[in-house]
């Protein structure tokens, strides 16, 4: 189990079709801050349905795209 389990379990419950989160909306969700290591567990998101498809640090977003 990671830390962004429950933010996986949240978006695939929650969800349909393409969507973003800011940052804050997905720290509250995980129930932790998002950080560097996003990057590196964003890969276990397909088994949920969805793919990170776009991260904007400008505008502080994550954008999600359903398979």
């Amino acid at each position: 189990m990671n830390k962004y389990n429950k933010l996986w379990q949240y978006i695939k419950d929650n969800k349909a079709g393409d969507f973003e989160l800011s940052f804050d909306e997905l720290g509250q969700q995980a129930g932790v801050a998002l950080d560097h290591s996003f990057l590196r567990y964003k890969k276990e998101l397909p088994a949920y349905g969805f793919e990170v498809q776009k991260i904007s640090l400008k505008n502080k977003v994550v954008k999600f795209h359903q398979l």
